[in-house]
């Protein structure tokens, strides 16, 4: 038997030429690069994620550093994140000579720890060497992080808060999107997240108008907006990005694309439910045969962006699996603060035993919204049938 990770070509297919419709429309019209789908997709996106603001970008690492450039993230700042995450969420800290500050996670989320989120910014506050500035909390595996209480710590020590939901997003604690706590909500559209179009893309999103167009700026090479002319800028006739008020970057999010997420996100409710569904049924079926099946807290939806276990000799399951034709993954075999890259920053204050407990134990399974039951069968069977 042959079984998809993601099998994106399902989507595609039930969508019944919605998407190539949506981008030879795109192609006919021919405004390549943050053409009229994009503002489209961004008031969208915009209302769906309950933000007054949304903002395209080429990809979901851009999402991340655009605000730290807004908000002058520099040397001697201490921005704190989880070490069990991809690398994106770190590696954005040090292009700005800023220090990432590595937090373990909680052993049922798998999201940070308030409590040693806590730890870690006292810890840095007496060192007396870094100004804690900014916590990036992320949604693994696509469920909310505790925000409330991560936000408690924020407000207490001064700090910005960003909900890197690049695998999260549409996620919900109460029915409120990360939003509510965060200054800003990133998402990532990589193909392979539940919400994903098909090359790169990204969005930032959050409630403050002044920021909002203090990243439209960064985004498109510091170019003049509004906020400029009120400021006492002069009136400038031209295409706005030919005045830079700002150092920026390029980090567009192309037409094609934007059409593409314009259908996928007129679906996505729906297949977020899907996955819910497909979640509960593996956790009630996989229960039994494996150490942990993933555990959300009341009130919390995810969005299943992977469908993570916990298995002792994980290894060998992993090869049982691929024997028995059912692809896996591991995210993430060797957590940021191990990597030689990362390896110079310091860890957060009580160390990070939970993240290096998870490295040798986490497998995900085939998640994607169109998992039919029969296939869903056939991967627990073989998840039983080894018996290792």
């Amino acid at each position: 038997m042959t079984i998809a990770f993601i099998d994106l070509q399902a989507q595609r297919l039930r969508l019944n030429g919605a998407i190539e419709a949506a981008v030879q429309d795109a192609v006919t019209g021919g405004a390549w690069v943050m053409g009229p789908q994009v503002k489209q997709f961004e008031e969208q996106l915009a209302a769906f994620g309950q933000a007054r603001h949304a903002l395209g970008c080429a990809n979901g690492t851009d999402a991340l550093i655009l605000p730290l450039i807004a908000w002058g993230i520099r040397t001697g700042d201490a921005v704190f994140v989880p070490s069990f995450t991809f690398t994106a969420t770190g590696e954005i800290v040090p292009w700005l000579g800023a220090t990432p500050i590595f937090v373990d996670v909680d052993p049922d989320t798998y999201n940070m720890d308030p409590v040693k989120l806590e730890a870690a910014v006292a810890a840095v506050k007496a060192e007396g060497k870094l100004t804690p500035k900014v916590v990036i909390a992320v949604d693994l595996f696509g469920q909310p992080a505790d925000y409330p209480a991560i936000k408690a710590v924020c407000d207490r020590h001064g700090m910005k808060l960003i909900s890197d939901s690049a695998q999260g997003f549409g996620c919900t604690i109460d029915g409120d999107h990360p939003i509510k706590w965060a200054d800003v909500t990133t998402a990532s559209f990589f193909p392979a997240k539940p919400l994903g179009c098909y090359g790169d893309g990204g969005a930032v999103l959050t409630d403050d108008e002044d920021l909002a167009q203090e990243m439209d700026s960064l985004r498109v090479h510091g170019k003049v907006v509004a906020k400029d002319l009120k400021a006492g800028a002069a009136a400038f006739e031209h295409d706005p990005k030919y005045l830079a008020m700002r150092i920026g970057m390029n980090s567009r999010l192309d037409t094609i694309q934007a059409a593409i997420l314009i259908e996928k996100l007129a679906v996505y409710p729906q297949e977020i439910e899907w996955r819910m569904r497909i979640a509960a049924r593996y956790g009630e079926l996989l229960a039994p045969h494996v150490t942990a099946v993933p555990r959300v807290p009341a009130g919390n939806v995810s969005n299943w962006a992977q469908y993570t276990i916990e298995h002792e000799n994980r290894d060998g399951l992993a090869s049982h699996l691929k024997a028995q034709g059912v692809p896996t993954a591991v995210y993430y075999p060797i957590p940021l603060h191990l990597q030689p890259a990362y390896a110079r920053f310091p860890q957060g204050a009580g160390g990070l035993e939970v993240t290096e407990r998870l490295k040798d134990v986490v497998i995900s399974l085939p998640m994607h919204a169109d998992l039919d039951e029969a296939t869903q069968d056939k991967v627990v069977a073989a998840v039983a049938s080894f018996a290792g």
